[in-house]
């Protein structure tokens, strides 16, 4: 096998120095001419610019040189095809293997990507007997190459299936292989796979059509259909689809999934106008080599997946410290998308949550659909919503199950987890680290008060607190940024939501004025305050459905006529049911004044309002409190709605912190099963029954110690 010299690239020899031309003295002139020998044009040149020496080619100096001492003035290398070492003074050019090689046994074992033309008389080859006959023998040397063992060479015949080593005699007329059998103690086997150029996905066309090349990559999908299985590759250049059959319905390359480094030979070929290769040969790259086409990919798509650093919507200060952090959760989430990891997007189901859930929704799913085609939406993204304001358990049970599920049907990897609007506290940990159990990496997108605990389980977290900040900063804003970061063309399209999220979660920050301000050429105060009221409605009736469509006309990403006739409506019934239920619940509100001038509220949420109907027990405690504050307006005041075994807390003026008032609750009432958390002025407590009046008690006790505001 030869090559271009390195060190000559193929001249055959090395330049020395140079030195004045001898025959022109360095002037690059001829001294003379034969001017009846000169044509006519010839003539013309000369007597404009005189005639160039013919021994410097009018350089006025020539190159002293001395043959290349590595290919010996040959201009090219040869090396052994079987060993790779280099051949001296080759006898016969043509011959391509060393003395060594030459007279040792080697036996060849043919790629599934060779055909006859890479077969060679006088060799010998791997095989395994694909049939017989009365007349001998069919032994196939690859998937497409076939010869045949005549019954005059074969003593004892070998049954269908057993492997063989033979000879090939030679190829007859047509390509036909007489083959002979062969026993041996002792060789060498020597892979043998078709010098084909080798490509990356952002290389190949339709023009290619018919083609035979080579790719390098990870199989990020392996998806068995009803005829071949189709591997998803990726590598430098994106992703490309390469189908591998082997009888209809049956898993080819079993020993090949997700994850895996892979080499695959194979013709390009059109499906629905799109590329695909029909493989002809895969193999697991391992070892060094492996590792060089991981790092290869790993760079580029670290390269693709660099967020767009741009100016938030609005000035923040908070914000912008949290930049770096924003910056690192949208580039693993690009890098998942590039990845082709499926995504579970998880959001608490109110307003905030719902909004923040569907900017990063606007800015990812455009990515999807470009690199895994149009139906990679429906194999690798799913909104869910969750009823708490943290990632239950329940939650992610669904979520690891759906995920093995889909390994199991479509070969697809574990999911990366997004959490919005929950996710930073400790209840979130025991999910967290089931999760964990099956590699499933985890990001959070978080205003509610966070525990450092959760930080372990996480790739990367958002929050406000980390940073100085507070609750109003909401999750809607943190993650419209996050998603204008991940997709920019988007800005314009979810530019409203912060400003929905911010009347939803009642923010007083400073940001919720800006962001309010940005749309008012769009939407009135109280437009934004109809559709967050309309998502926190019609959620309560989807419950855990992500109402796909519903939610699009709601927060106007749809037809502006339907979303107009649409919100009006759903805020018309929630009006009615909200009245209806505050005619029951402010009758039987007890109240009644604190040591620290505290008005504290409670309303039996389970016997005196309306059960399994909107607004659900938050809800109306929330509504309940808004009326209270009105009838209290220069006092601090606190609702708790409770039930059996909850209490739903709402303040305003009272300088509470209930994650920890939750905190020194447990560890005070052992027995009582104290949980739960949120905002610092607004959450839920969870604890057993029997201990309810102990609990309400201590839980008065606390916020009758807590520091107020006038």
């Amino acid at each position: 096998m030869s090559k271009e010299c390195p060190d000559c690239h193929g001249r055959g020899y090395e330049v020395v120095s140079t030195e004045i031309c001898p025959q022109c003295k360095g002037k690059g002139k001829s001294k003379s001419i034969d001017f009846m020998r000169m044509s006519e044009k010839n003539l013309d040149s000369f007597l404009k610019n005189g005639a160039a020496c013919e021994k410097c080619n009018g350089t006025g100096s020539i190159e002293v040189t001395t043959p290349c001492k590595t290919c010996k003035g040959l201009g090219k290398i040869y090396t052994c095809k079987i060993c790779g070492a280099r051949i001296e003074n080759p006898q016969d050019p043509d011959e391509d293997v060393c003395d060594s090689c030459a007279h040792s046994q080697y036996v060849y074992a043919l790629d599934e990507s060779c055909d006859l033309k890479d077969v060679e008389a006088g060799k010998l080859y791997h095989g395994i007997v694909s049939s017989k006959a009365s007349f001998g023998v069919f032994v196939d040397l690859n998937p497409h190459v076939r010869g045949l063992m005549h019954s005059s060479n074969v003593g004892i015949p070998p049954e269908v299936g057993d492997a063989v080593i033979v000879l090939v005699k030679s190829i007859k007329t047509g390509g036909k292989l007489d083959l002979i059998p062969k026993t041996l103690k002792k060789y060498e086997t020597i892979e043998l796979e078709k010098e084909l150029p080798l490509k990356n996905s952002a290389e190949i066309d339709s023009s290619m059509k018919g083609r035979l090349l080579r790719i390098e990559g990870e199989v990020i999908q392996v998806k068995q259909t009803s005829g071949p299985t189709i591997f998803t590759i990726s590598d430098e250049g994106g992703f490309v689809p390469c189908a591998a059959f082997e009888s209809a319905g049956k898993r080819s390359y079993p020993h090949i999934d997700v994850e895996m480094i892979v080499s695959i030979t194979g013709e390009v070929t059109l499906r629905d106008d799109q590329i695909q290769i029909e493989v002809m040969s895969m193999k697991l790259l391992t070892g060094e080599k492996e590792a060089l086409v991981k790092s290869r990919v790993e760079r580029v798509i670290d390269e693709k997946a660099a967020p767009a650093d741009i100016p938030f919507l609005i000035k923040s200060e908070i914000m912008e410290k949290l930049k770096p952090r924003m910056l690192h959760v949208a580039k693993e989430i690009k890098k998942a998308i590039l990845h082709s990891t499926p995504i579970i997007l998880r959001h608490h189901a109110d307003a905030d949550g719902i909004t923040s859930a569907i900017a990063i929704e606007r800015a990812i799913l455009p990515l999807i659909t470009e690199i895994g085609g149009t139906d990679a939406e429906y194999y690798f993204y799913k909104r869910a919503p969750s009823k708490a304001p943290f990632y239950e358990l329940a939650d992610v049970t669904r979520d690891i199950s759906f995920a093995l599920e889909d390994l199991s049907r479509h070969g697809q990897k574990m999911p990366l987890v997004i959490l919005v609007d929950n996710g930073s506290t400790e209840e979130d940990v025991p999910s967290m680290r089931q999760a964990g159990v099956y590699g499933i990496d985890m990001l959070v997108i978080d205003h509610h008060h966070p525990d450092e605990i959760v930080d372990q389980y996480l790739i990367g977290h958002v929050n406000p607190a980390h940073v100085g900040g507070d609750f109003g900063v909401t999750a809607g804003m943190l993650c419209a940024e996050v998603a204008r970061m991940i997709n920019p063309k988007i800005s314009d399209t979810i530019k409203h939501l912060p400003a929905v999220s911010a009347v939803g979660d009642r923010s007083e920050a400073p940001e919720a004025e800006r962001y309010i301000s940005l749309v008012s050429d769009r939407y009135t105060l109280e437009e934004l305050k109809e559709m967050a009221l309309a998502l926190d409605y019609e959620q309560f009736w989807l419950k855990f459905s992500s109402g796909k469509g519903i939610i699009d006309d709601i927060l106007d990403l749809g037809d502006h006529d339907t979303h107009k006739k649409l919100v009006s409506l759903l805020c018309e019934q929630a009006n009615n049911m909200i009245q209806e239920q505050l005619e029951t619940c402010l009758f039987n509100v007890k109240s009644q004044k604190l040591s620290n001038g505290t008005i504290m509220n409670v309303i039996d949420v389970e016997n005196y309002a309306q059960k399994f109907t909107f607004p659900p027990p938050g809800k109306t405690s929330g509504e309940v409190h808004d009326i209270l504050t009105k009838r209290y307006p220069d006092k601090p005041v606190v609702t708790i709605g409770y039930g059996p075994d909850f209490a739903v807390i709402r303040s305003k003026g009272v300088l509470m912190n209930i994650p920890k008032i939750v905190r020194e609750l447990r560890e005070e009432m052992k027995g009582a099963g104290v949980s739960g958390g949120g905002h610092l002025v607004v959450g839920s407590i969870k604890f057993v029954e029997g201990m309810r009046t102990e609990v309400l008690s201590k839980l008065a006790e606390k916020i009758a110690s807590t520091d107020v505001e006038y």
